[in-house]
């Protein structure tokens, strides 16, 4: 099972790859910057909803997000 720890480094690398703030990012799911910066924090797992949400925005597969592979590929890239 994923770490709590190992989730969060992985969203807060690829925020900062694509240079964007918490806010933007909050943002771009429809959510506020607060509910974002939670994830970051490991003080909250996304729901599914928010999930598939930040694997579109970040072009990158829900396993890699979730830490299960390091293959960044989303499905049908």
């Amino acid at each position: 099972m994923l770490s709590k720890e190992a989730f969060r480094n992985r969203l807060r690398e690829l925020r900062r790859e694509r240079g964007e703030t918490q806010a933007e990012v909050g943002s771009a799911l429809g959510i506020g910057a607060r509910h974002y910066q939670k994830f970051e924090a490991g003080d909250n797992y996304p729901s599914a909803e928010n999930l598939c949400a930040l694997a579109d925005h970040f072009a990158v597969s829900l396993d890699y997000l979730m830490g299960r592979t390091d293959d960044r590929a989303a499905p049908g890239k």
